[in-house]
């Protein structure tokens, strides 16, 4: 039996979603929720859904940046994100703050490039360290300018989940810092 994480937004809200299952049939977990879900797809392109033993019909429509769901009169727009792609890029671009930013791994994976060192300027947006997880290479910028005080990996190092990559104190901080 397959299990598979997501994060789904609907209408902007984020709830992490777990779904156990397959063809037609799935647990799904939405929080502290579980419901059993038997899904069904109609000729008309319609599907059918019995959640916890209760009828819905839904039409799923692809919209820019999501879809457009049409659930028993209700429409949301839902948007769904894997649960490991999700972290990686909410939690490794680390938001700027007076603090400064520090960029830690998301997830286990190994360092393929580092594009900062010690003394460097960024500005926001620049790419600082490239990662591999999951099978795929995520980039890691700046959220904020500012001056690397720290670069702790190098490529080809393997790292874990919360380690940290690399250390910026922002442009803001250092100009409260002169006197």
């Amino acid at each position: 039996m397959t299990t598979r994480k997501f994060v789904a937004t609907v209408n902007g809200r984020s709830e992490t979603v777990e779904v156990t299952g397959g063809d037609g049939r799935y647990r799904v977990t939405v929080g502290e929720r579980t419901i059993d879900v038997d899904v069904r797809q109609s000729i008309s392109g319609l599907t059918s859904l019995l959640a916890d033993g209760v009828s819905h019909v839904a039409d799923v429509a692809p919209v820019d940046g999501g879809r457009l769901v049409d659930l028993d009169g209700s429409t949301y727009l839902v948007v769904v994100e894997d649960y490991a792609r999700h972290l990686i890029r909410t939690r490794g671009a680390a938001g700027a703050s007076g603090a400064g930013q520090t960029i830690k791994a998301p997830l286990p994976g190994k360092i393929t490039h580092v594009a900062v060192a010690v003394g460097d300027h960024v500005e926001r947006g620049d790419t600082v360290v490239v990662i591999e997880a999951m099978k795929m290479e995520n980039e890691f910028k700046a959220a904020a300018s500012g001056t690397v005080t720290e670069v702790r990996v190098q490529p080809g190092q393997a790292v874990n989940a919360g380690d940290v990559l690399v250390l910026i104190e922002t442009s803001a901080r250092l100009r409260e810092a002169r006197p």
